[in-house]
């Protein structure tokens, strides 16, 4: 997909993205995907896998989202994510290896999610679970419950905090392996994954409890926890270039498209933005060698001579026009 800046190319990736997930990747105010004047949007995609599917997300300033699954009225638009497996890589995405410990913990739930559906709730459960301890400190901190009251939100935010903690553990051992070797394709030497926590116990919560009591918060668990993006002995955040940052984010896309693969017997749809501009050209054929081989993926770029190969399809983008 090429055409000049401003033209609309991130738009229509991020049309794409809504059509197959439900949501967007840039923002999550459903109102600011609307066009400026107008009161309503609708994406409509036909997508060809193992059996065909239909679907329709209606955007309205004045009412709830609305998505539709050959035809079919579906309860939230983040259920399409279970029929559909998309990736996306814009620059903003390097967040992931440089931003705070918060965006990591969020992006790595969100694999956690696609590689293991069954688990994908922990997190928002255990954040309940967390909430309403934190609400109940603060209640006994001002006399108004008592401690026997807060124990039941002790007992949750330690069972549910092993389990999300196990399942994130098993998350970044799956992706361990695949990261590696794709980061070592780019030229991101001796790769890996750290995943840095504390057990979260009721007797570590207990020890810990005259402190919460006059913080108002829960101070152990995993929604404290951060993953270290290394090479070789340097963590990426703090003494990696932002070259570097950027082939890490890749691989870790990569690797999980690779693992989604094999669970789901399909690849997932890949949407890349601006992804070949700041590599160089060994690079861009590595990554683009790896990406012929791994299902239909769209990817955007300011001139065709940016691409290293010739696409399989070149949808030339303006303003309002797409050829």
């Amino acid at each position: 997909m090429t055409g000049p800046n401003g033209a609309g190319k991130t738009n229509l990736l991020e049309a794409v993205h809504l059509g197959t997930q439900g949501f967007s990747p840039r923002t999550r105010v459903d109102a600011q995907l609307i066009r400026f004047g107008a009161d309503a949007a609708r994406v409509t995609l036909s997508l060809q896998g193992l059996s065909p599917l239909q679907v329709c997300v209606d955007l309205s300033t004045g009412a709830p989202k609305k998505a539709t699954l050959n035809g079919a009225r579906l309860p939230a638009a983040d259920q399409l994510r279970r029929e559909v497996a998309t990736l996306v890589f814009t620059p903003d995405r390097l967040v992931v290896v440089k931003g705070p410990p918060a965006a990591r913990r969020a992006y790595f739930d969100r694999v956690l999610g696609r590689l293991f559906p069954s688990k994908a709730s922990l997190s928002a459960d255990y954040a309940a679970a967390t909430a309403q301890r934190n609400a109940s400190l603060r209640r006994v901190a001002g006399g108004y419950s008592t401690r026997e009251a807060l124990a039941p939100w002790t007992q949750s935010v330690a069972e549910l905090g092993g389990r999300l903690a196990e399942a994130r553990r098993e998350t970044l051992s799956a992706l361990a392996g695949p990261f590696t070797e794709r980061a070592a394709e780019l030229g991101l030497p001796a790769a890996r994954l750290e995943h840095q926590t504390e057990a979260v116990t009721v007797d570590a919560l207990e020890a810990r409890l005259e402190r919460d009591l006059e913080r108002g918060t829960t101070s152990l668990g995993p929604h404290l926890d951060d993953v270290w993006i290394l090479s070789e002995t340097r963590d990426l955040r703090s003494f990696g270039s932002q070259g570097e940052q950027r082939l890490a984010v890749l691989a870790l896309l990569l690797a999980e498209a690779e693992l989604i693969r094999e669970r789901r017997g399909m690849p997932p749809l890949l949407l890349l933005d601006d992804v070949l501009s700041e590599l160089d050209p060994d690079r861009r054929r590595t990554l683009i060698g790896r990406i012929q081989s791994s299902g239909q993926t769209l990817i955007t770029a300011t001139t065709r001579e940016a691409l290293p190969v010739e696409p399989d399809q070149r949808l030339r983008v303006s303003p309002g026009r797409v050829e």
